[in-house]
Order: structure tokens, then C-alpha cells, then sequence
């Protein structure tokens, strides 16, 4: 259903000033050079990456290779082109690249990329048709390289389809063994190497949502083939070749021996936690208690399993080997877990020896079940398929795949977007503006709205009926969609009131963002596969009734015997808390044991300590650490003013320390004179833009918030905006003291403050910037907030999570204020959670040999070794953000995006803490609401806010005796005065 009259009109204007906008950056570049117009290279300003635009948005592969089809393109030819990796035909102008020798193989191209580069290479076409890609590559190895290479595939200067611009070329990995023990027996999670070494690959989605590998129609003649990305590697050859047919399980059998004589040997079985390799190292073991589960060691943590929660995405990918005793016939099972998403299957492309024996394999459903079961390999009746296997060494494979869920999924992302356009429309038409008094006829007003809606949830009832019949029942996902079904009911109940609430199209678009994504789960647990001659019975593979009793009873009674009190110290040993998972206390354990023990002769204890807390609970007890870790950064100081934390400056060498970090890193720590703990990790604000659609627009990225309200009409114009923002960046950079000097009370109530105050809330006010954005990633990787400020988990989720994005987003320092000098000031914290921090507790009594601890802990060498140890284990997403600047520059950043985070961080600065200080956030959000929403004078709101936050910080002032009963200040804490960008990143930022 289309939205009619006024709809339409709106969108006629709209979609004409996006052609001026579009089309008027881009034609100096076409007069430039009309040989090429669709590979022309500009630059974004403030950003210094090469870009190659491409002028329209790519549709989804699935369906251009329908329209290829439709087309009569075939894949069923002969050709096949091989061009060595050293022949290229052109590269950017920076791209690092030679011809060498890599690891065994000669006259290979190495292409050690640091940041966006890309190289071209030509082929000539004899036969036209449907071609797969493969690639020979050898990714570098080293402690800077540890994620799938990417690349964005383009052909004859544009993409093909959207999924060409994130393809991902895989690592293989390996657990150490033997796996670790801590002092109580537990086994500690190994951690992976990476064994890559020569490897091919038929290019395939990032996120795994197709069958088959992908093609690229070629038509007879001369074509031009570019590969872009930042990762580094080396590239034999690159092959086109005619896809591989796979027939189904019956025409296989058909065609392999059929007078061969029964195998003789017993059967096989393979411990799943036994990889052969793994393409991803985040896929981790684990250890399961049921009883059947081998090996199993009552009350001791034993990897037993295949981590069934970390195996579920993408092209994940497992591969294990074993030797067949003779040649014959095989059937295989496996003991399987797939209890973790009600109702959902789960699906798996499953190879022999490196390919998919027949079609019945690419996506093998392994159907939702409670516990453990042992599944066969079996066709719709239950018969267990048949292998014949050579004798010697053979392998099986596993990979995810989404293939299944991929039209369900495509469908959501297209709901996503009627959700997106419906509200744009409502926004228009009621200004943004919920106006109580105003009455609607939407009928009227807005023509086609009401259809349109409705039309969206027929929509949706179709793609759950859909889900199910995949499914074979209803899951999660589906019943979600019953849900978001009802609330789109009850919006169409009173049509006239959907004005009054337009925040709930944003919710609902919201939720059915959440179900897409719930899709791409995958889980699968595996404790045993088995490879059995098909005359002989399958082992037992799941736990008798009576065996799971006992298990369950026992395991019960286990779970009563205490583990590693934090109560049960160790006087002979430095103990440390920390405020992390499991992984990160074991992670620390080795790391102590190896360095830190090893070079200073003190014995550590690390304990998981679960809740913050506690750690107030056992102190009172009189039962403290020596140092603690991963502490919220406010709470050594709340500590501090309770005497429960050791003042590190008393250390002679603190100042050196001290040199380590941001100086405005350590305000939150300090109080009265002395410095009470230390920051750990620090997380930065940046700005992230889309490269494409700010180069379309022709916009520049700002440099100053007045260069932003500048391209805010612009953007607007074109259904897009800018982020919302906190208000810490606008008081910081317009020279507004949150706490005076004294610490006595608010330094907002100044002309200064007032100003500042104004200026943010103009963001809304005047600039028009949505009051609310419910999921920035979200809205910036559909391109409707295609520029804003947000902290690095974005970095590490557009990273991960929008491959299609991969070359086409880039980062900045966020928008300053130009002082007199000429430069930038650019002031902004974490927003009062950006860090982690250390402390040592007053009643330590080793408090040398914690200082010691903790000079080590925050050491480049100690803090690069755990990050890296850490990402290795868990993956990129799991990146650790130190605060010491030398371990920073040494993980795994790009070389681009490291000069725009390094210059915000010259300008971090925390809001330093005081006695009811914590009373400071609330109340400047209570103002901005009084502003912003209720239209309240931006100076009576903020008065209101100062007098209430005074009147805390006199009160907890009083209770700590700073300020007596007068409210005159007795003692003055002397806050530090931060008014100079930090130098240290001066080495490493010109």
C-alpha cells in the first residue's frame, strides 16, 4: 500500500532536493574525468581517507542474482580465470604493497596494509556467465593482527550488491593444550594460537545468510576487479571459476561403490572440545556438568564441550580429523545440546573432507530440545546417511549458517524501514511536537498513513507464519511478533491519537530491530562426534533416566560446597579482588603467576569479587583485599572520604606513575590533597560519520559546533540528523566549572554555565536534534543519523556488527569551540562511567608490595599482554580499553581511527568528585526536560537545578565536616584545575 496525496507530495520534494544534494557535489568530479564518472576518488574533509563512492545504493544479492537468473545469466560453463596475486593492474597511492616470497610460496603479492588501501587486478572474459571468487591468501600473523581480514569487493567501479562490501577472509585457530590447572583443580580456558598458514576460501557473506557461495555475473570481454580493505596479508591467486553442483543424497549414493564389504573396526568417537582448527577464536570451550558429559570429574571445572553460545554466528566455523581404519561405508552421530533459544532451530552446513557431499548437508537442522541428545545423521525417515570414507586421515566440518532465516530476516530489515519512514512522516506533519491541544484527523491530514500501517502488520503476520513453518513451531521470535502485532492493533483502534504518542512507532520499530537480530543466533553445544561402520550400533549417547537423576542429585549437593570464599584470605599472599568475569580473574591469574611473580617473587591471589558491594560488606566484617580492581571510578573516592582507601600519593614515586595517565583521567580519584585510585581502562567519545552518504550530500565533517549547525539543515532536508549529546561536552569546552574550586558547591550558577546550558539545549530547541534516539548504531547503520558522538563500544560494534558498512564509516574528534589562539577545544569525559579503576584498601597490610602490584598491572607491557591475551580469547568485541597510552597504540586499532581517538583523548577530562556530587547529573537532566520538553526559560530551569544540587553538596559537606553549620567551608578540598590537552599522546599525535 502506498501512501497517497500529501505522501506522495512529500516525497516527490524530498527525493528532488536529494537529487540536487547528490548530484551537486558530484558533477566537478564527472566534468573532471568522464571516462570513469562511477570510480571517481574524493576525500571527506577532516578525515584523510581515500573512498571510492558509489552513486546509488546496492541492492541485497539475493535478489540481483534473481534478476541474473531472470536474465538467463547461467553458471553452467567451462570458464575459469586464475590471476597470480602479484599481477596487479593498479593500487591507491599509499597502498603498501610488493612481490615476494611468504611462507613457502614465491612471486606472491604481500600487501601489508595499515589503513584503507586497495588494489586492482584485470581479467578477460571468454565465456560469460555466474562466476565464484576464490581466493589464496596467508594473513599475517602477529599481536596486531588477530581478526578475519576484510574487504570490499567491488567490479568494473561499483558493487555489485551490498553484500560484496564486507566480505571476510578467515583465521584458523587452535586451543593450547595441555589445558592449565589453578590451585583447586579447575581447569583454567585455554587460549587460542593462531596456526593460519596457507589458506583458500570461495567468497561468501560475512553473516553466513547464504546456501552457496556468492557469484558475480561476468559478461564476455575486459573487466577490472578491486579488493579494499586495512587488513594486512599476503595473496597467491585469486580464481573465477563455475560454482560446484551438489546433488542430493540419493544421486551421491548412487554413483559411489556399491560391492564394497562391511567395515570391520570399532567405532569412532571425537572429543568435540578437540578442534582440529576453529576460523574464529572466539568460539570457546566449556564445561557442562551432565553426568554423560566425558570427561566428567565431580566438583572440578573440566572443558568438556564445544561452547555452544560462542559457536552461533556468522561463518563460524569448526573443522576436527580422525583416521579411518578401512574403506567403506560410515554413518555419523553426534551428542548434542540445542536448548538454548525455546523453540528454535538451528542449522548447520556440514562437510567431509572439505565439501558438502551432497545437498541435504548445506543446511542441516538441529531442532530445539531440552538437555542432551544424540543425533544421527539422518534423512526425513530417521535412516542415517551413508559415507563412503577412504582409509587414513579424514575430516568433518562444521560451519553456521543463517541460509534458512535469511528471508525472514530481509523481510524484518524492509518492516525496520516502514517504521522508519512512517514515523519521518509523522514528524513532518506534527513538527515534532507531541501538542496536547492540537486536533488530529489523521485520515485528513495525512492520506494513506492508516493504510500503510495496517498493510505493515498483515505484513508481519505473513513473515511469523513464515518463521514458523521454518521453525516447525513457534519460537521466541514469532511470539514477539504476535506481540508488536497487538500494539500496531491498538494504534489503529484511535487512528487520531497516533500523533499524541508517536514515540511508539519508534518502540515498535525498536522491537522488531531486536527480533532481526535475535535471528542470527545459532547456537549449537557438542560434547562427541561419532564415525561408526553402518553395520554396527552407535554408543550410547545420552544419560539413562536413572543416570540423570543421580547426576542432577549430585550435582545439587556439589553446588553447596564453597569454592574460593572471598572470606578465606591468604595471609602469605598479595590478595586481589576483581570486578570481572571468570575469564578475566583466570586471564590475571596466569599473567601474575608468569610476570609479576616471576620478576618481583610476590605470590598473588586473584578472586572473583561479584558485586561492588561486597566488597563494603566484608570490609565492614573487618575482611578486606589488598587491591581491588574493575571498581566503578567513582567508588574509590567514596571510599576516600570514609578512610577506606590508601592515599597513593604517599608512594615517593606516585608522580611517575601519575605520568602514566591522562591528568584529567584522574580527577574522579582524587580528594583532599591525595589520589585514592588509578584508572584501568578509559573509554573515549568520538564522532562517527558515514563516509557515502556525508560525500553525497557534500558535507564536510565538523570541526566546531558552529561547522555542524551548519550541515544540519542538510541533513534534515534528506530525513536525517545528528545525534543527541550529554552536556558535559558543552559545559566542559565553553569554560563552565561543574564544582568550584573549593568544592563548596555548583560553579554552573555563572554566565558561563547559563550559556552553556542554553547552547545544549538549543541542540532541540533550535537545531531540531531528536530529543531521544533509542539505538545510535542502529540508526547510524541505516544512514538516518549518519553522523554523531558515541563511546568505542559503537567502534567495536560497527566492527563486528555491520559488515556492510566495512570501508564506508569513519571516526573524528567530536565538535569543539574555537578559543582566541586558533585552536579546538574539544573537553569531554566519559560520562561518569568511561572508566575502570584500582584501589588498594586502607586496611592492606602489604601496602608495598600492592603498590608494586599495581605499578605492574598498569605497566604498556602488562596492559598490551592482557588486552591482546583477552581479544584472542573472546574476540574483537571483547577489546580491552587501558588506560595507559603506550598499551593502546600496541592492540589492534587502525592506523586512521587511532589519530582521531588519540586527539579526543589529548582533551579527556572527568567532572572531579565531592560530597553529594552525585546529585549533579540528575538535576541537570531534570533541567533539560523542563526546557526541552516542557518549555521552561533555559535559565529558570537551570537555577532550579543549582539550588538543589547546592543544597546536597552543603548537606554531605556538613556531614563530613568541610563546611560548618553556616554553610561557611571550614576546609577547602583544592580541586585540581585541568586547562591544558594532555602532551603524552604528542609522540604518537603531531
Amino acid at each position: 500500500m502506498k501512501l497517497k496525496a500529501l505522501l506522495r507530495t512529500r516525497v516527490w520534494i524530498s527525493s528532488i532536493l536529494a537529487l540536487v544534494f547528490v548530484l551537486s557535489p558530484a558533477l566537478p568530479g564527472i566534468a573532471a574525468d568522464k571516462s570513469s564518472a562511477s570510480d571517481v576518488n574524493t576525500k571527506v574533509a577532516g578525515a584523510g581517507n581515500e573512498v571510492n563512492v558509489s552513486q546509488s545504493s546496492e541492492p541485497y544479492y539475493s535478489d540481483v542474482l534473481e534478476r541474473w537468473k531472470q536474465q538467463g545469466f547461467v553458471s553452467t560453463h567451462t570458464g575459469k580465470i586464475t590471476i597470480p596475486g602479484s599481477r596487479t593492474a593498479g593500487k591507491s597511492v599509499d597502498a603498501s604493497t610488493s612481490v615476494g616470497s611468504y611462507n613457502g610460496k614465491n612471486d606472491v603479492l604481500i600487501w601489508g596494509a595499515v589503513k584503507d588501501e586497495w588494489i586492482e587486478y584485470e581479467l578477460d572474459v571468454t565465456q560469460g556467465g555466474l562466476y565464484n571468487i576464490e581466493l589464496s591468501y596467508h594473513p599475517f600473523i602477529d599481536s596486531k593482527n588477530r581478526k578475519p581480514v576484510a574487504l570490499n569487493l567491488s567490479m568494473d567501479g561499483t558493487n555489485a550488491f551490498v553484500e560484496s562490501k564486507s566480505i571476510e577472509l578467515y583465521r584458523h585457530w587452535k586451543d593450547k593444550y595441555p589445558i592449565r590447572k589453578d590451585d583447586k583443580g579447575d581447569e583454567v580456558r585455554p587460549m587460542s594460537e593462531d596456526i593460519s598458514g596457507w589458506l583458500s576460501w570461495e567468497l561468501r557473506d560475512m553473516s553466513g545468510s547464504y546456501i552457496d557461495p556468492l557469484l558475480w555475473y561476468l559478461s564476455p570481454g575486459k573487466h577490472k576487479v578491486r579488493l579494499a580493505g586495512s587488513d594486512p596479508m599476503a595473496i597467491e591467486s585469486i580464481t573465477f571459476k563455475a560454482p560446484t553442483v551438489t546433488e542430493d543424497y540419493k544421486t551421491v549414493r548412487s554413483q559411489q561403490p556399491s560391492k564394497v564389504p562391511p567395515v570391520q573396526a570399532e567405532p569412532i568417537t571425537i572429543e568435540a572440545e578437540r578442534v582440529q582448527w576453529k576460523n574464529s577464536s572466539s568460539i570457546q570451550l566449556a564445561y557442562d556438568t551432565d553426568i554423560a558429559s566425558v570427561p566428567y570429574e565431580l566438583g572440578k571445572i573440566t572443558f568438556n564441550t564445544l561452547d555452544g553460545e560462542r559457536w552461533a554466528s556468522g561463518n563460524q566455523e569448526v573443522s576436527w580429523s580422525f583416521e579411518a581404519p578401512e574403506n567403506g561405508y560410515y554413518k555419523i552421530a553426534m551428542r548434542s545440546q540445542q536448548a538454548f533459544t525455546s523453540n528454535r532451530s538451528s542449522f548447520r552446513s556440514i562437510m567431509i573432507n572439505g565439501k558438502i557431499p551432497f545437498s541435504e548437508l548445506k543446511q542441516y537442522r538441529f531442532l530445539y530440545a531440552t538437555g542432551w541428545k544424540g543425533i544421527a545423521l539422518s534423512d526425513d525417515q530417521n535412516k542415517p546417511y551413508e559415507f563412503y570414507l577412504q582409509k587414513g586421515t579424514n575430516t568433518i566440518s562444521m560451519r553456521v549458517t543463517q541460509a534458512p532465516m535469511q528471508p525472514i530476516s530481509l523481510e524484518l530489515g524492509n518492516i525496520v524501514n516502514d517504521f522508519f519512514k512512517l514515523s519521518g512522516e509523522l514528524k513532518t506533519m506534527t513538527g515534532g511536537v507531541d501538542d496536547s491541544n492540537r486536533t488530529w484527523d489523521l485520515k485528513r491530514d495525512l492520506p494513506g498513513f492508516i493504510d500503510y500501517l495496517s498493510a505493515v502488520k498483515d505484513k508481519m503476520n505473513a513473515i511469523r507464519q513464515q518463521l514458523e513453518q521454518i521453525n516447525k513451531r513457534p519460537d521466541a521470535v514469532s511470539q514477539g511478533m504476535v506481540t508488536i502485532g497487538k500494539d500496531i492493533e491498538s494504534l489503529l483502534k484511535n487512528p487520531n491519537e497516533i500523533p499524541y504518542q508517536a514515540g511508539r512507532l519508534v518502540t515498535i520499530q525498536g522491537k522488531v530491530a531486536e527480533l532481526n537480530k535475535q535471528l542470527s543466533f545459532q547456537p549449537l553445544q557438542l560434547d562427541q562426534i561419532y564415525v561408526v561402520p553402518i553395520e554396527k550400533a552407535f554408543p550410547k549417547m545420552e544419560a539413562t533416566l536413572f543416570e540423570s537423576v543421580k547426576g542432577s542429585i549430585v550435582t545439587f549437593f556439589n553446588s553447596f560446597k564453597s569454592k574460593g570464599k572471598l572470606s578465606q584470605m591468604d595471609d602469605q599472599v598479595l590478595n586481589v579482588w576483581m570486578l570481572r568475569g571468570r575469564d578475566y580473574v583466570n586471564l590475571l591469574q596466569g599473567l601474575s603467576d608468569e610476570m609479576f611473580t616471576t620478576q618481583t617473587g610476590i605470590k598473588v591471589k586473584v578472586n572473583l569479587l561479584p558485586d561492588d558491594k561486597l566488597l563494603l560488606l566484608m570490609n565492614a566484617a573487618g575482611i578486606s583485599p589488598d587491591v581491588a580492581l574493575g571498581l566503578p571510578q567513582d567508588l574509590p573516592f567514596d571510599y576516600a572520604i570514609r578512610n577506606g582507601m590508601y592515599n597513593l600519593k604517599e608512594f615517593p614515586d606516585f608522580d611517575t606513575l601519575f605520568k602514566r595517565f591522562s591528568p584529567g583521567s584522574m580527577t574522579p580519584f582524587y580528594f583532599d590533597g591525595g589520589y585514592y585510585g588509578v584508572p584501568e581502562t578509559q573509554s573515549a567519545q568520538i564522532m562517527y560519520y558515514r563516509k557515502d552518504i556525508m560525500q553525497n550530500l557534500g558535507l564536510q565533517v565538523p570541526n566546531t559546533w558552529d561547522d555542524l549547525y551548519k550541515i544540519l539543515p542538510v541533513l534534515q532536508q534528506n530525513g536525517m540528523n545528528f545525534s543527541t549529546m550529554e552536556h558535559n561536552a558543552f559545559f566542559q569546552q565553553n569554560g563552565a566549572d561543574y564544582i568550584t574550586k573549593d568544592g563548596s558547591r555548583t560553579g554552573l550558577n555563572s554566565d558561563k554555565g547559563f550559556d552553556a546550558f542554553k547552547k545544549w539545549t538549543d541542540l532541540q530547541n533550535k537545531y531540531a536534534v531528536d530529543q531521544r534516539v533509542d539505538s545510535f548504531f542502529q540508526r547510524f547503520r541505516t544512514g538516518s543519523i549518519p553522523i554523531g558522538v558515541a563511546d568505542l563500544n559503537t567502534y567495536l560494534q560497527l566492527t563486528v556488527a555491520a559488515p556492510e558498512l566495512n570501508g564506508w564509516w569513519g571516526v573524528a574528534p567530536i565538535p569543539g569551540v574555537k578559543q582566541e589562539d586558533g585552536t579546538v577545544a574539544r573537553w569531554l569525559g566519559g560520562l561518569g562511567s568511561g572508566m575502570q579503576s584500582a584501589a588498594i584498601l586502607k586496611n592492606s597490610k602489604k601496602t608495598k608490595e600492592s603498590w608494586e602490584f599495581v605499578k605492574w598491572w598498569t605497566s604498556a607491557e602488562a596492559q598490551e599482554r592482557f588486552g591482546n591475551d583477552l581479544e584472542t580469547l573472546n574476540g574483537v568485541q571483547f577489546r580491552w580499553y587501558t588506560s595507559n597510552l603506550d598499551a593502546f597504540m600496541k592492540l589492534p586499532w587502525k592506523a586512521d581511527d587511532t589519530k582521531a581517538i588519540l586527539e579526543q583523548w589529548r582533551w579527556y577530562r572527568e567532572v572531579p568528585n565531592v560530597p553529594g556530587s552525585y546529585m549533579m547529573d540528575r538535576e541537570i537532566l531534570n533541567a533539560w526536560n523542563r526546557t526541552v520538553v516542557d518549555g521552561i526559560n533555559y535559565r529558570s530551569s537551570l537555577e532550579t537545578a543549582v539550588k538543589e544540587i547546592d543544597r546536597e553538596i552543603t548537606r554531605k559537606m556538613q556531614e563530613f565536616h568541610y563546611v560548618d553549620g553556616n554553610g561557611n567551608v571550614v576546609h577547602s578540598l583544592n580541586l585540581p584545575t585541568i586547562n591544558k590537552p594532555w602532551e603524552g599522546v604528542d609522540k604518537y599525535v603531531k
